[in-house]
């Protein structure tokens, strides 16, 4: 048998576009969520007056959610194409839970951007195609929704499909990343099943789409890297640090140093599932256990590399962000929090280089004492206290961030160099 690919989906969009409803249909017109589930959540959201919710309930499992009927926190759902195996990590898209986005954008290899045939692009549906341009997603499915609401008209398809195509160029995309599918979410048309009322489309349904996708090679030949997400303190194993291998192999008997703590060990075990591994690929969540490692000589935000190339700690570092969402500005000097990997903490923006033109990446104004919503710039950037930080170029999943402030996500961006600290 062909060794199946495996690619992380983020599902992002507009609030009310139907993105939790597009993922529950392809759940279970994909066979993933079962009659009895279905039956399960159905009822559930009849109960509640929201019986066209009932697809949207598959991922949302957090009670409070459902009252709110909202999408809060990230969740991960599994299924099967023909070609390809997919975890969904569901985006939420009320503007509050953007970080959970960018958590779930800067870790998936494809995104499925969820627009309304009816309502059209919506300031949010922007927001969330920059991010996803900016934190590097090169494969992009546009699946335009609510087509029963248009009465499956041709038409309007054709009319949404330049307009986005216009938007999305616009802000730096290349069409060759870009594939259009017309569904309707709610009524299963050309999701899963057969294009049902859609007959006209000559194209892929949404999951032959998916399967086009091409899954990324596994960073398995790059020097491990794992940043640490919790640190456990379990009787009679000891410290066992748990995170993702985001690129690099670890083996049990791996000579290992923690960064920026500055602690090396060997490993002793290495487990996933509750079960021994011989080895840990990028991708795999993990628990490992250090010989001679503390419970304080690690912490949540360190990352793991092994003895022979060690992970950067930063003196400073470059960056290019995009400005989402700032009530006044952003000047020399702010403060911000920084969400780099795993990791969340203070960091300075002593010089503001370039102002960018956004969409063209050209230089609109150098060194300018203030950003606002929208621009694009070009920051060194100082952190308050040692932090582990690569170059986007070299390890992509620890070369990017969101920058936090006042409860919202204010910008995101990439890491272009890092000036080492002297150890």
């Amino acid at each position: 048998m062909a060794e199946r690919n495996h690619l992380n989906l983020v599902f992002i969009g507009h609030v009310d576009h139907g993105k939790s409803t597009t993922v529950g249909r392809l759940l279970y017109d994909s066979g993933t969520l079962s009659e009895q589930e279905y039956r399960k959540l159905e009822a559930e959201a009849q109960a509640q007056g929201k019986a066209s919710f009932a697809f949207a309930y598959a991922m949302d499992r957090l009670k409070e959610e459902r009252k709110r009927g909202l999408t809060i926190d990230l969740a991960y759902k599994k299924f099967k194409g023909k070609k390809n195996d997919f975890t969904i990590i569901d985006a939420p898209g009320h503007k509050d839970f953007i970080k959970n986005m960018i958590t779930g954008t800067s870790q998936a290899d494809a995104a499925v951007l969820v627009i309304s045939a009816k309502e059209g692009i919506q300031p949010q549906t922007k927001e969330h195609a920059f991010l996803a341009q900016v934190m590097g997603i090169k494969q992009i499915i546009i699946a335009v929704n609510k087509m029963d609401e248009v009465n499956y008209d041709k038409g309007r398809f054709e009319q949404m499909q330049k307009e986005i195509l216009k938007f999305l160029t616009g802000v730096g995309m290349k069409e060759e990343q870009l594939k259009f599918v017309p569904i309707s979410a709610f009524k299963g048309d050309n999701v899963a099943k057969g294009k049902g009322k859609l007959d006209w489309w000559n194209g892929p349904m949404l999951i032959e789409a998916l399967d086009e996708l091409k899954a990324p090679p596994l960073p398995t030949d790059k020097p491990l890297r794992l940043p640490i997400q919790d640190v456990y303190n379990i009787k009679g194993v000891g410290t066992v640090p748990v995170g993702r291998v985001e690129t690099g192999i670890l083996k049990p008997g791996d000579k290992i140093i923690i960064m920026p703590a500055n602690k090396t060990g060997e490993v002793k075990t290495v487990e996933m599932h509750h079960e021994q591994l011989t080895q840990a690929l990028p991708g795999d969540n993990i628990g490992f256990n250090v010989r001679g490692l503390g419970k304080d000589d690690v912490q949540r935000g360190d990352v793991v590399g092994h003895t022979n190339d060690p992970p950067t700690v930063a003196e400073e570092f470059i960056a290019q962000i995009v400005v989402l969402n700032h009530p006044t500005a952003i000047p020399v000097n702010y403060t911000p929090v920084f969400h780099l990997h795993t990791a969340q903490l203070s960091c300075q923006i002593v010089e503001i280089q370039k102002k960018l033109d956004p969409k063209t990446g050209a230089v609109k104004e150098e060194h300018p004492t203030f950003l606002k919503t929208g621009d694009a710039a070009i920051i060194r950037v100082k952190p308050t206290k040692p932090v582990v930080v690569e170059e986007y170029k070299k390890f992509p999943q620890l070369g990017r961030f969101a920058i936090r402030d006042m409860g919202q996500t204010v910008a995101a961006g990439m890491v272009i160099s890092v000036t080492p600290k002297k150890v």
